[in-house]
């Protein structure tokens, strides 16, 4: 079900503009993209068009900058968590991987990893594997330890935008792309476990509110993430909306939704792993507006919060069930989920920056501790929004 978000909910949004802090002098073109290392005193990264790459510290200085030989536009810049001195950056078909402390020289160039250039890259959690998504349609895993590409994965009909491990789970990832596809992968299986088309799922909601008459754009898949608890996912698309989805049992796709997040495309959403509970979630879009979520209430999310709290509830020792009664199997668990009534949901949406600019990147990141979002767009700086009183 979609739910439309509104300005006049109580418990709304603080509608906030012109108060982003600017770091400036990384950068002379456009920047692309931007990545944060884990933890609170951990380095940044920021890509731009023509081969540029900055690190910042905390306080918003730049601390080393080069141009790649190749020119080509950095498309993502990501820090493993395994290894905090290196950092992954895509540009045209290549990786290279870059010692942030020092970009002096490449630590390593991965060559044409890609099939055509390289829109997302993703770590596993254990840095032993690179999932990178292309122009191609492809999803290409490389083992780290060899450098080779140990995984192709061919499903997507268009562009493949966006790609991300699942954490805790090293050989399972999702993608999304411009066929209007989500798609969950197992590493040892050359096709999708599943495919949910979010264009199917726009279909039906037009049939199910008698909305035929009514023009939307594409749900074009431009960004996907997934929760620390891995089994949300959300997933930034072009008709406004970021689309979620659940993973159950048996990696199945139990539940789907959606939440109305911006008045033109959605380009990007990011999860927070660094506030209260896993369902905090950022989105950027190409009507200049950058946004914070709390979809902790949606259906989607609260039926995994539900199988959760049931799966910890402890036993009462004093009467013992007879037989199978009071056992609650997997699948009772996600029946109970799905029945939550969407209507008793909250409003999610917490924080609205009018950051006016077409947004090219949104990055959650705690800086000297405090939870803010970097934003990337038509200019050569980063704006910095600070999360406060959250």
């Amino acid at each position: 079900m979609i739910k439309e978000g509104t300005l006049k909910e109580k418990y709304c949004q603080k509608s906030v503009s012109s108060m982003a802090q600017q770091w400036t002098g990384g950068h002379t073109t456009p920047v692309l993209c931007i990545g944060a290392a884990a933890g609170a005193g951990g380095f940044l990264a920021s890509g731009a068009e023509g081969g540029e790459v900055t690190v910042w510290t905390q306080e918003g200085t730049p601390l080393s900058q080069m141009r790649l030989t190749s020119r080509d536009d950095v498309t993502c810049t990501v820090f493993s968590g395994a290894a905090p001195g290196l950092l992954y950056v895509s540009h045209g078909e290549t990786v290279t991987i870059l010692d942030p402390r020092s970009l002096q020289k490449p630590v390593e160039e991965l060559k044409d990893v890609g099939e055509d250039e390289i829109n997302s890259l993703s770590l596993s959690e254990t840095g032993a594997s690179l999932a990178l998504a292309d122009d191609s349609g492809a999803v290409r895993v490389v083992d780290l330890q060899t450098g080779k590409v140990s995984r192709t994965l061919r499903k997507h009909t268009n562009i493949c935008s966006s790609v991300a491990f699942r954490p805790q789970r090293p050989q399972s990832l999702v993608s999304a792309g411009l066929d209007m596809q989500l798609m969950l992968w197992n590493l040892q299986k050359a096709r999708p476990v599943w495919t949910y088309s979010l264009q199917e799922a726009l279909e039906e909601e037009e049939k199910s509110q008698q909305s035929a008459g009514q023009l939307f754009n594409p749900p074009l898949a431009h960004c996907v993430s997934v929760a620390s608890c891995g089994n949300v996912l959300a997933c930034a698309a072009e008709d406004g909306r970021v689309h979620l989805a659940r993973v159950g049992a048996g990696s199945r796709l139990e539940q789907q939704g959606a939440i109305k997040t911006h008045s033109q495309g959605a380009s990007q959403a990011h999860f927070l792993n660094f506030m209260p509970h896993a369902y905090w979630l950022a989105t950027g879009g190409n009507d200049g507006v950058v946004a914070l979520w709390d979809i902790s209430e949606e259906p989607v999310v609260a039926g995994e919060i539900k199988v959760k709290a049931q799966r910890r509830k402890p036993k009462n020792r004093k009467s013992k069930p007879q037989g199978d009664e009071g056992k609650r199997s997997e699948e009772e668990l996600s029946e109970e989920a799905r029945s939550i009534d969407p209507s008793q949901t909250k409003m999610a949406l917490k924080l609205k920056f009018n950051h006016e600019e077409k947004v090219n990147w949104v990055c959650p990141a705690l800086l000297k501790g405090h939870a803010s979002l970097l934003v990337a767009d038509q200019s050569t700086s980063l704006s910095v929004y600070a999360l406060s009183g959250l």
